[in-house]
């Protein structure tokens, strides 16, 4: 990937006058600083930065400039990330299954929060990591309002977290607990049943809570006529907490990665060829910058840019959309509404495309090659 010295003004003129083959990343980081303003003026408590979803130095540095102050880190690797770009920062190690020398290597660059989900990983902490460091336990509950299920991977039963969460606390840890109600949840009566199993969860184990993380899952604006209500899910969280925990309500954190990056980046691709004017095929696709799609569904919020940067405005026509692989399930999901007036040549943008792009993107069959362009706004 590559990224260019220049700051454009807009997308639209960086295509005219640069005709590039290989699909574009526009980043605005105004856009990116805005939306972590949203984050700290409206959590009701610490906001941390998934940084899996988009581990770019010029995000962290951002995000950093923009005052947050914590990382959910998942490898050494972004922990290092972290110490050289946010220095001074706190950091979450919160993929729940390590290996020791992991373990080892992350105490020793100045973790001292880790998350668990079982008793053996459990064990494996308490030799290593030193008391007074908070150990989060991770519990799940059925998939509610999200695209997908993060508790298949992770997430100990209510009835064990119970059990750990008490071990925690006897072993002289911090006692805290974290859940993640699924990726783009757009329901937030998902937090309300977290939090309050959380509640009942501290007061089965008999302990004082200290933190709780309400996780990511925060959703990112995907198709036009669902935009997010952020500021309903922080209020509804500030609110069941105060409910269930009462006197004894814990710091709360949350650990956003698609719902603060995603705004910031708008992906354009190139028409490669329109075959019978049914089938679209683009310079990207499942194998580069919408990997995503597949997973978690389309995203419609689209334009269509002629060679000149103007946008094209026929009326609708649902199409099928291919990338440029020699591999069949290189489709995006359904069918898309592209102008049908568009030519081969076009630019198609794909806003919100800040999260698990740049970090999931491949070189298969030789495509996928990603440059990246600073912009000042991603609109006209």
């Amino acid at each position: 990937m590559g990224l260019s010295k220049t700051i454009w003004a807009k997308p639209s003129e960086f295509l005219a006058k640069e005709q590039p083959e290989n699909p574009v990343l526009f980043f605005s980081p105004a856009v990116l600083q805005a939306t972590a303003h949203r984050f700290l003026a409206g959590f009701p408590g610490l906001v941390t930065y998934a940084v899996k979803s988009n581990p770019d130095e010029m995000v962290i540095a951002n995000l950093d400039a923009a005052g947050i102050r914590g990382y959910d880190v998942a490898s050494i690797h972004e922990i290092d990330l972290i110490r050289r770009v946010a220095p001074g920062a706190s950091m979450h190690y919160n993929n729940p299954v390590r290996t020791r020398r992991e373990i080892t290597d992350a105490v020793e660059k100045g973790v001292r929060s880790f998350s668990v989900d079982s008793r053996s990983e459990l064990a494996k902490l308490a030799g290593i990591v030193p008391p007074g460091a908070e150990i989060s336990v991770r519990f799940k509950l059925p998939v509610q309002g999200a695209a997908y299920n993060f508790g298949a991977k992770f997430g100990a039963t209510a009835e064990l977290a119970t059990e750990l969460l008490a071990e925690a606390d006897r072993l002289g840890y911090a006692p805290s607990l974290t859940f993640h109600p699924g990726t783009q949840c757009t329901d937030p009566l998902a937090w309300d049943a977290y939090i309050r199993t959380a509640a009942q969860i501290t007061r089965d184990a008999g302990v004082r809570l200290q933190r709780l993380n309400v996780g990511g899952g925060f959703p990112s604006h995907r198709l036009n006529q669902i935009a997010p209500e952020l500021e309903s899910i922080f209020a509804l969280i500030d609110r069941v907490t105060g409910e269930a925990f009462g006197a004894d309500r814990p710091a709360l954190v949350c650990e956003p990665g698609r719902g603060l990056v995603a705004e910031s980046f708008t992906l354009a691709t190139r028409v490669r060829a329109i075959r019978d004017d049914a089938h679209v095929f683009l310079n990207d696709g499942v194998y580069g910058g919408l990997a995503e799609l597949p997973l978690i569904g389309i995203i419609d919020r689209t334009e269509v840019r002629d060679e000149d940067g103007a946008r094209r405005a026929g009326a609708g026509r649902d199409r099928i959309v291919f990338g440029p692989t020699c591999d069949s399930v290189d489709r995006l999901p359904g069918e898309l509404a592209l102008p049908s007036d568009m030519e081969e040549g076009d630019f198609v943008l794909f806003h919100g495309l800040g999260a698990y792009s740049t970090a999931t993107v491949t070189r298969f069959n030789g495509f996928g090659l990603l440059d990246i362009a600073t912009v000042m706004s991603l609109t006209d």
